[in-house]
């Protein structure tokens, strides 16, 4: 038995329940994303029932001390993590006085469906005598821009005043945060009658690690009237109002999301973003989903998998695809896919060794090559970070870390960190891939071949040599199924490593790289390694 809470529907994710009890999950079914920013599939309006509010930048993570049972001291000194960045979508809706709170009054006609086919998310409900219609989506076109329209109608035959405060609360925490700890401080605040932004900083860490400026600047469109604007400690509202009957009135909430990433600085961060709501300020709403709509049936024309007679495997495979593209396709070589995509905070929202092992061989058949290409990229743009990764072990070469954002270890698990080493195949393996089923071989002669031969040197290093059984092993590992700790020539890690030392010698036969330094010797030694690899059966 299997809990569903959504109709089965071949393009979308579809419910007529507002799940109270399942909420969170219902939430995480409908989430958003571009590859740079995402949202949980949260309701904008207030709702007061139980909810996990989650806005997620790509690339924005906080280094923390994460409050888990597993802590245990020595390298890394911090576990990184993906935080709930400022919540932009927020408003707070009145009809007549009355405050629209789905946790607390019970609406009629309730709607909601993820359109996965053009990546919009859809919902409807009837409260106190008017119909709400709302339309959300993140940009893949424009990036950083995310709108939100309500279609407002009254049903009952009154007019009706309905007030809209749109609001950017930058008064946000993450749930697996330590007693309640923020991880962002306001650093600027600005509102006036058409407009409102407001600048947030991740906080001081002892880590050394970069603090991340994000911007969010919100304009509007549509049938209401503002009304008045304020601003406090942590948010800035802008207010409006419209008398609506039976013929509909719209709202649109359209925000820019700006960040010290792309920008040097807090004045150039919120330039950029005034910069681009100008930009779009000219576009009406039918153009702007447009584009966007048609970035997604670009990538649906490359990648969709039809399955005749099986609705809900159909809806199941696009899904799964449906959230990798709104997780990451290939825009910016300084990010990964995390594990959760922009759903929620669990894992970290971090770069996993999966990426390499199963997302690539699926980027490769249904996306463009270049998707891939900037995969291969982040890790050897993380080189030197891998190698400091060996030397804390005191080994040679690099090791590519179990979880990461910068390429240097931020998982403290020993059992994860030290010995689940597998995961330095899976970086060779990637780029094997990309070569074998593209044809190009372009990276694997020139960056291909730098991380080749600083992973096949931490394999050299980290094997012994047995002279009772005449062969070299590896102890002290954890398996890829991590169902063992600590365990002696686990197959899979010691087949993979000699595969590596062949790939890289048989690489080096084809694209001479002198400026490596590899030596004769060392060549030898890496073939008697992989010759006489133990395999336990």
């Amino acid at each position: 038995m299997y809990l569903r809470i959504m109709e089965i529907h071949p393009w979308s994710i579809r419910s007529t329940k507002l799940e109270k009890e399942h909420k969170r999950l219902q939430e995480s079914l409908t989430s958003l994303g571009n590859g740079y920013m995402g949202m949980r599939g949260n309701f904008e309006e207030t709702y007061t029932g139980d909810s996990h509010l989650g806005t997620y930048i790509g690339g924005v993570w906080f280094p923390d001390k994460t409050r888990v049972g597993w802590w245990k001291n020595g390298y890394p000194k911090y576990f990184g993590k993906a935080i709930n960045a400022l919540n932009y979508s927020k408003v707070a809706i009145y009809v007549d006085g009355q405050e629209v709170d789905l946790g607390k009054h019970a609406p009629t006609d309730f709607v909601l469906e993820l359109d996965m086919h053009s990546g919009v998310l859809h919902r409807q409900f009837t409260l106190f005598g008017v119909q709400f219609r709302i339309s959300k989506f993140l940009s893949v076109a424009q990036k950083e821009l995310a709108l939100i329209r309500w279609d407002i109608t009254a049903t009952d035959g009154k007019t009706h005043k309905v007030r809209i405060d749109a609001v950017i609360d930058a008064d946000v925490k993450n749930e697996d945060a330590n007693y309640e700890e923020k991880f962002w401080q306001v650093l600027a605040r600005d509102v006036a009658a058409d407009r409102g932004s407001i600048a947030t900083q991740t906080v001081a860490n002892p880590f050394g690690v970069d603090q991340f400026i994000v911007n969010a600047e919100q304009t509007f469109a549509g049938d209401f009237t503002a009304t008045g604007h304020d601003s406090s400690d942590w948010r800035v509202t802008n207010r409006f109002e419209a008398e609506v009957g039976a013929a509909p009135k719209t709202f649109e909430k359209r925000v820019i999301i700006t960040t010290s990433r792309d920008y040097d600085g807090l004045a150039a961060v919120q330039k950029a973003g005034r910069d681009l709501s100008a930009k779009i300020s000219g576009q009406n709403h039918a153009d702007l989903l447009a584009a966007h709509e048609a970035g997604w049936k670009q990538r649906w024309d490359i990648a969709d998998v039809v399955i005749s007679g099986n609705d809900e495997a159909q809806q199941g495979i696009r899904f799964n695809l449906f959230q990798l593209f709104a997780t990451y396709y290939g825009e910016d070589a300084r990010l990964n896919i995390g594990p959760k995509g922009f759903t929620g905070e669990k894992y970290g929202g971090a770069t996993y060794w999966d990426t390499e092992a199963y997302a690539v061989p699926l980027y490769l058949a249904l996306a463009e090559p270049n998707v891939t290409r900037n995969l291969l990229k982040y890790r050897h743009n993380q080189l030197p970070q891998a190698q400091h990764n060996a030397r804390q072990q005191g080994l040679a070469g690099a090791l590519y870390p179990m979880v990461t954002f910068t390429g240097v270890e931020c998982h403290n698990e020993w059992e994860i960190t030290f010995e689940e080493i597998h995961r330095n195949g899976a970086i060779p393996y990637a780029i094997y891939n990309y070569t074998n089923y593209t044809g190009d071989d372009s990276y694997l002669a020139k960056e291909g071949l730098e991380v080749l031969v600083e992973v096949s040197r931490f394999w050299a290093d980290r094997v012994h040599y047995s002279k009772r059984h005449g062969k070299y092993m590896i102890h002290g590992v954890t398996g890829p199924n991590e169902y063992e700790n600590n365990i002696n020539n686990n197959w899979y890690t010691n087949t993979l490593a000699a595969w590596v030392l062949d790939y890289t010698r048989e690489a080096l036969a084809k694209y001479p790289r002198p400026d490596l330094n590899v030596s004769a010797a060392e060549l030898e030694k890496w073939a008697d390694i992989s010759a006489n690899m133990y395999r336990p059966h």
